[in-house]
């Protein structure tokens, strides 16, 4: 008789034991809450606890459906521990599975995988490639983190969070119960009491000058408009030098950046100034048949560093993502505009849910009106 019923395995709480049939199924419940399935075999004579897993991974009908094929190679002579064992794989097949599950998607698969690959070649896999998962402990993760946790420690916040990812791939698959680089680890770790660079962002009452000296520089045309066509929309560096002119409605001064630039994976419309427009009537005239608003020399879009290496070159004290954070300034204590606008200017994904499963409005027409008030500000105006 089956003991067990999917709704008790749900909702029991209490710890202890909790036996299903004959093949010795039981339902391990821990005093943390924690609950897994376990199977008491005998073993050429020998008694074993076998785990089955957690039920969070592993249903009620597929440990029962494991418990008998291990209680048939058992009686038939066999051994269902060796079995298991021999098909986990170490933490270094574990990692080249999990890549190749995550490598679709990634927003930049190649950077991504060559991130991971190095950070994990460098810090990981010599102490703990050939173990496999079900033998990695958290003092494993430890010694790993340890000696890089101060010196290089967004580094090492990297590595433990590509460990844990890993472990849950293992967890997953039922070779664990447990992720020796989860919550758990966190109360062992040192405080690093580091404190969070922000990007270097100029005052909004300088950045008028900065466009001024920019624009005096010398430097390439399309670099100049790029950078000024970046602080009057408030985007991103990486939303403007991959800015395609069919993205463009000249006609609606529209700019629609596609949810595979944006951060947030969804469309945004940008409201385009008047001064955003004349910047693209110049781009226009130096257009080439890359489709690109500001494409490089070789037709590709502007590198990474073109816009900051200008910026630091003319001895600016910021980099192209900070002057977001000078609209941002300048939006607070100089417009009228509200609190949601301004977020919606820059792109910012409402943090309270409900609110945003209401709110289906992009506020694009109160956004037009604050992106004019910032182009005209810029130009000197009060």
């Amino acid at each position: 008789m089956k003991q067990l019923t999917a709704k008790f395995v749900r909702e029991v709480t209490a710890p202890g034991r909790y036996y299903d049939g004959d093949a010795g199924l039981f339902l391990l419940v821990k005093p943390t809450g924690r609950k897994s399935f376990v199977q008491r075999l005998t073993i050429h004579g020998k008694r074993h606890d076998i785990g089955l897993g957690s039920d969070r991974w592993v249903t009620l009908s597929e440990a029962r459906a494991a418990a008998q094929a291990n209680r048939k190679l058992a009686r038939t002579g066999g051994d269902p521990l060796a079995a298991k064992r021999s098909d986990v794989p170490t933490f270094e097949e574990a990692v080249e599975t999990v890549i190749a599950i995550h490598r679709d998607g990634w927003k930049d698969a190649g950077k991504s995988e060559k991130q991971w690959r190095a950070s994990l070649r460098d810090y990981v896999l010599p102490r703990l490639g050939r173990k496999p998962v079900d033998k990695v402990t958290t003092a494993d993760v430890m010694a790993v983190l340890l000696p890089i946790w101060h010196a290089r420690h967004e580094t090492a916040r990297r590595v433990r969070q590509r460990i844990s990812t890993t472990m849950k791939w293992a967890v997953a698959q039922g070779h664990r119960e447990d992720n020796p680089a989860g919550d758990a680890i966190s109360a062992v770790l040192p405080k690093n009491g580091r404190i969070k660079n922000h990007h270097r962002a100029l005052p909004f009452v300088e950045v008028t000058a900065a466009l001024d000296r920019v624009s005096k520089s010398g430097a390439a045309r399309t670099t100049v408009l790029a950078l000024e066509f970046l602080v009057l929309t408030a985007c991103r560096s990486g939303e403007v030098r991959s800015a395609r002119w069919d993205e463009i409605d000249l006609e609606a001064r529209v700019w629609t950046v596609p949810a595979a630039r944006m951060k947030a994976k969804r469309d945004h419309r940008v409201p385009l100034s008047g001064r955003a427009m004349a910047v693209l009537a110049e781009a226009r005239e130096l257009a080439d048949a890359s489709g690109l608003l500001f494409p490089s020399p070789t037709g590709r879009p502007l590198s990474d560093s073109t816009m900051s290496k200008l910026l630091r070159e003319l001895g600016i004290d910021a980099v192209p993502h900070g002057f977001r954070s000078s609209f941002r300034d300048w939006a607070a204590e100089c417009s009228t505009a509200p609190r949601e606008v301004c977020e919606l200017a820059l792109a910012h994904v409402n943090s309270d849910r409900v609110e945003a499963a209401y709110r289906r409005t992009d506020l694009f027409e109160h956004r037009r009106e604050l992106m004019a008030a910032w182009a005209q500000y810029l130009a000197g105006a009060s």
